[in-house]
């Protein structure tokens, strides 16, 4: 039996976390192959099947995919389960509405959030906000699993030689129907991918200063924006800047975290982070507890001071 990965795309390319759950599917042991169902997503399956590990895409192309709505996802997926021992997805906003369709349709039990693969019947998941880890063995026969991207080095874009193999697309399944969608346009790069991520707090006080303090150092930096709950539900930024359980979970090399407290939630979003910065005027904020490096100081002048000096 081979593992079938449900590919996050735009249609033309893969999105990185994408990667990161071929390679956990790759560790399972089998073949791998993935599942790209869009609308006119050639490109997107043509970068699947160059993936290293990837030994064949399944190409899905058709209307009732062109807002990659979740319902018709699904069942997509359940067409071809019959063939596959473990189906994933990236435990992304996407992977997250997609794989418990899944397993409802399929009768059985999601394993959710995975970062570690013992072996191909138990897996390791975080449980109460990261501070404990279970492990947990199922004896479905088909596994239904998300996948946690920071835990998995991304397979390599290039290598592979998977064969596109053309698949019916399934009818749309009226569930659902996609009305509209609001992007947001920015040139920094996506926060789960950052490599830098300048994020803040309730602790900046208004959206007029999250920008006025923040955006220098960011810029400087080359990095991604992000926020802790707080300041996302305060209305400084929009939701897709939230950084934690209930946001994205990221782990870039470098993450400075300025005027955030350090709640449980926002701590289990980021504190894989390869080297974490806490500036704070709080010497007891639980922040500090997670940082490598700490600043107690007033961040309205440290923070224009160390954006002046890079």
């Amino acid at each position: 039996m081979a593992n079938l990965v449900i590919a996050e795309h735009d249609h033309g390319s893969l999105k990185a976390a994408t990667l990161n759950v071929i390679s956990a599917a790759s560790v399972i042991g089998g073949e791998v192959h993935v599942l790209v169902a869009g609308h006119n997503a050639k490109a997107a399956a043509e970068a699947a099947s160059q993936v290293a590990g990837v030994a064949k895409v399944l190409l899905a192309d058709g209307d009732a995919h062109a807002h990659r709505l979740p319902e018709n996802t699904a069942a997509q997926v359940v067409a071809a389960a019959s063939a596959y021992s473990h189906i994933l997805a990236p435990a992304t906003p996407y992977g997250k509405a997609v794989a418990p369709r899944v397993a409802a349709l399929l009768d059985k039990a999601q394993i959710s959030d995975i970062i570690k693969v013992i072996d191909a019947d138990t897996f390791m998941r975080p449980i109460y906000a990261g501070n404990a880890y279970a492990t947990v063995k199922s004896s479905d026969s088909v596994k239904v699993l998300t996948v946690r991207g920071t835990a998995f080095a991304a397979a390599a874009k290039t290598g592979g030689s998977g064969v596109v193999e053309n698949v019916s697309p399934i009818a749309d399944s009226g569930v659902s129907t996609f009305v509209s969608a609001e992007l947001v346009k920015s040139e920094r790069p996506e926060l789960a991918a950052a490599k830098i991520i300048v994020s803040g707090g309730r602790g900046l006080g208004s959206g007029e200063k999250y920008r006025e303090v923040l955006t220098p150092l960011a810029d400087k930096l080359g990095a991604a924006m992000g926020a802790s709950r707080a300041a996302v539900d305060a209305g400084y930024v929009p939701n897709d800047y939230q950084v934690g359980q209930t946001g994205k979970i990221v782990a870039p090399d470098l993450y400075i975290a300025i005027g955030v407290s350090g709640a449980i939630q926002h701590l289990a979003g980021m504190k894989d982070s390869k080297v974490i910065v806490a500036i704070n005027k709080d010497p007891d904020a639980p922040i500090f507890s997670v940082a490598d490096y700490g600043l107690v100081a007033d961040l309205f002048e440290a923070v224009p001071e160390l954006a002046s000096k890079l």
